[in-house]
């Protein structure tokens, strides 16, 4: 299943030394009680580490110099304990390569009022801290995270955390390959893109491998390891031969076996953690991977189809961001338009992410009708309801642009003759309103669908790498 690296942020106080030794082991006891209790609530996926108390621009620099080539740090969390004058965090954060988040809260959730007085006061002033250094990351004109708030609350913390999951997303994007069998789909425009633009402001690398090369790798597997996985199937999923003839069914889902650990042991060996096929493109396959895909989708892997690359990474990038919950590679395929019923119906001929199954998936073998290859099996489920969100990227040649809109999720209603996987939404734009949007955003037919990515965390992303988004509502 999708596993990342184990990830650590730093945590540093902002003070300064005029205020004295006793003073500054007083911010820093604070600090470290606070990391103390951010790690203990359960709330944050990633641990915390107190680092330092900045008095001085030299402590500062060196730290954020040791934080970029500290491949166990995802970020830095900033506190302003008290007043920091901000010119000493000028080159340190000039230098930092990691998301930055600047926590703007205090110690205590309250004014102590019998008691306050002015030592009190020269101790506590992240009121007049913050807007000190919020003004120099501003005028730095850094992509950092601002969250305001008591640190003690559970709605700061899970602030902290959706930050902190896009902040690993960030680091991992910089590591992303995706690995492509064939071209794109030929003659489509909005699945094209500059792979070199990519690969500078997102961190994307995107290979050609010939299928020769996986089918290569798919020879190599072993009738053994396929029926030991055939097994482990008829445990997981409900196997459903249909019309079938039971040995022409078996013998279809295990050709999807083979496809499976060629993909996955191809990816494996070197490095890529998504992929893109195109049914125009199988020589030397009998069938285009449906259940093969589906299930390397529901381990963690990106996908899309039609050597759509960039949705792919889009894809596995989501997957980081959601620990893998709820989210999938999607199309709009398409849509309700009655009064009242407004929706778009969401599939893809074969590759819908069982993450969105909220029954359990029946393994079936249907003809795909195009591409001109045999009967693939796939899995059959309906997703769910609830809030999600539905981005794209599409290249505009001078920019990127990353196009979104939050929906409301549907379960597909009945449909007996058609046998794939399938989810319904409506943008919370209304149908009308959000589909004119997309389009005439430019945004894509291929998206990643999720229920476990919020549009803030997207937000946060784009922001990280100066990716123009654009948010329907």
């Amino acid at each position: 299943m999708l596993s990342t690296p184990d990830y650590k942020f730093w945590f540093v106080t902002g003070s300064q030394f005029l205020y004295g030794d006793e003073q500054l082991k007083s911010v820093e006891k604070d600090a470290r009680d606070i990391v103390d209790k951010l790690n203990k609530s359960g709330n944050l996926p990633y641990p915390i580490e107190f680092k330092l108390t900045a008095t001085r621009a030299d402590n500062i620099t060196q730290l954020m110099k040791d934080a970029n080539h500290d491949d166990s740090v995802a970020g830095v969390i900033t506190w302003m304990h008290t007043f920091s004058p901000a010119k000493m965090w000028i080159r340190g954060t000039q230098l930092l390569q990691k998301p930055l988040l600047h926590l703007a809260t205090q110690y205590l959730n309250h004014i102590p009022y019998e008691t306050i007085d002015m030592d009190y006061m020269n101790l506590n002033q992240s009121a007049h801290g913050d807007r000190e250094y919020g003004f120099i990351n501003a005028r730095l004109r850094m992509n950092n995270k601002v969250v305001y708030g008591w640190w003690g609350d559970d709605e700061i913390q899970k602030e902290i955390a959706d930050w902190q999951d896009v902040a690993v997303a960030y680091n991992e994007s910089f590591k992303l390959k995706v690995v492509l069998f064939g071209d794109k789909m030929r003659n489509v425009a909005v699945t094209d893109g500059d792979k070199i633009e990519a690969q500078i402001q997102l961190g994307w690398t995107a290979d050609y491998y010939a299928v020769g090369d996986l089918v290569e790798e798919m020879n190599k597997v072993t009738d053994a390891d396929i029926d030991k996985k055939y097994d482990e199937l008829s445990k997981t999923y409900t196997m459903n031969p249909g019309d079938n003839d039971e040995a022409f069914f078996e013998d279809h889902v295990k050709y999807q076996i083979r496809e499976y650990f060629g993909l996955k042991r191809f990816m494996d060996a070197h490095g890529y953690t998504a992929f893109s096929d195109n049914f125009e493109d199988l020589y030397g396959m009998k069938e285009l991977p449906g259940l093969a895909t589906q299930l390397l989708m529901a381990e963690g892997y990106g996908f899309a189809g039609e050597g759509d690359w960039k949705t792919a990474a889009l894809d596995r990038l989501m997957k980081i961001i959601s620990h893998n919950k709820r989210t999938a590679f999607m199309e709009d395929y398409t849509l309700d338009l009655r009064k009242g019923h407004e929706a778009i119906l969401g599939s893809h001929m074969l590759e819908v992410d069982p993450t969105l199954a909220t029954d359990k998936p029946k393994i079936e073998v249907h003809p795909l009708d195009i591409g001109g290859k045999e009967d693939p099996a796939r899995l059959v489920f309906a997703g769910g309801e609830g809030d999600a969100i539905d981005v794209t990227l599409a290249d505009f040649g001078d920019e990127y642009r990353m196009i979104m809109y939050e929906v409301d999720g549907h379960k597909a209603e009945s449909m007996p003759k058609m046998p794939v996987a399938k989810q319904m939404w409506t943008p919370k734009a209304g149908l009308k309103n959000g589909a004119t949007q997309w389009i005439e955003n430019g945004g894509g037919h291929h998206t990643v669908f999720s229920f476990g990515v919020t549009a803030q965390q997207m937000e946060d992303f784009a922001k990280m790498v100066s990716l123009h988004l654009v948010n329907i509502k």
